[in-house]
């Protein structure tokens, strides 16, 4: 059994340069990973900064860390322009960018229907979220690319790969329904989930969703090398004491979990955590 790599999640709240130290902390403290969610305003909470321009930005004062939405979705953004800001982080950062993808969510206060227009249905939704990854996917790694589909349309795009990654930028796709696991079994690096569901115990719904991805896997034809856990959502004392992140981790990573990914503690909310517990955890996963 191998030991998951340990990533964060930072919140997109800080002015800049204020924010830059903490990107650049989170590089010095070892994650693997530093993601930030993609949101207009993340269940209301404002100022909430643009998580592309973030990582542009987080992308210049870094080197080593990578760096990712976790996620972004259809809910605000058109393929078309989302694959030119990709293709233009990828080359600031050096090639250090992974785009976490998922089909949205549904509060108004964060960013479902923020464009106006009528709320989409589940099946609709889910429509969206598949085309409109298969369609980035072309964008990101096709000399030219239309598409006329049921929700997206692009005439003409000729503007090349563009990335340092090839064949294109990595994607790691939120779905833990059968469409969403055919969506990442067919384009994704990784697949992320957050193990929370009402009623279950997050284990187990771990388990049974890794057991549903790799039929989706094996039904595709192609495996995914990454299985990101995003903590927070499911009452477990991650950040409670080093102690008890090593029993939980342990746990995951026996399930087949490749990725912890931890928000960075955020006073006044429920992800406030002692930094110095945070601190050590990271530091124990720089030492492996």
């Amino acid at each position: 059994m191998t030991a998951p790599r340990i990533s964060t999640v930072l919140w997109p709240t800080q002015p800049w340069p204020e924010a830059a130290d903490t990107w650049r902390r989170a590089e010095e403290m070892g994650f693997h990973h530093a993601w930030v969610y993609d949101h207009i305003a993340w269940r209301g909470t404002t100022p909430w900064y643009d998580a592309y321009a973030t990582l542009a930005a987080a992308a210049a004062v870094t080197s080593r860390v990578r760096i990712g939405t976790l996620v972004t979705s259809p809910n605000f953004r058109h393929p078309v322009p989302a694959a030119h800001a990709i293709k233009t982080i990828d080359q600031v950062s050096g090639g250090r960018l992974t785009v976490g993808i998922g089909s949205g969510g549904t509060r108004r206060a964060s960013d479902a229907g923020v464009l106006g227009g009528p709320e989409w249905a589940p099946a609709e939704r889910a429509g969206r979220f598949a085309e409109w990854t298969d369609l980035l996917g072309r964008l990101l790694s096709a000399p030219g690319t239309t598409h006329e589909g049921t929700f997206y349309s692009a005439r003409e795009v000729a503007a090349g790969p563009g990335g340092v990654q090839r064949p294109r930028v990595p994607f790691v796709i939120a779905g833990d329904g059968p469409r969403g696991m055919r969506v990442a079994a067919r384009h994704g690096a990784g697949w992320v989930t957050s193990g929370h569901q009402e009623g279950r115990e997050p284990l187990e719904v771990v388990r049974s969703r890794l057991a549903a991805l790799d039929a989706a896997c094996e039904a595709e034809g192609r495996e995914i090398a990454g299985r990101v856990l995003l903590t927070g959502f499911s009452g477990e004392p991650w950040l409670e004491s080093v102690e008890s992140f090593a029993d939980l981790a342990g746990r995951y990573a026996a399930l087949g979990i490749t990725e912890i990914v931890l928000h960075w503690p955020r006073p006044g909310t429920p992800w406030e955590a002692d930094m110095t517990v945070f601190e050590k955890i990271a530091a124990d996963a720089g030492r492996r």
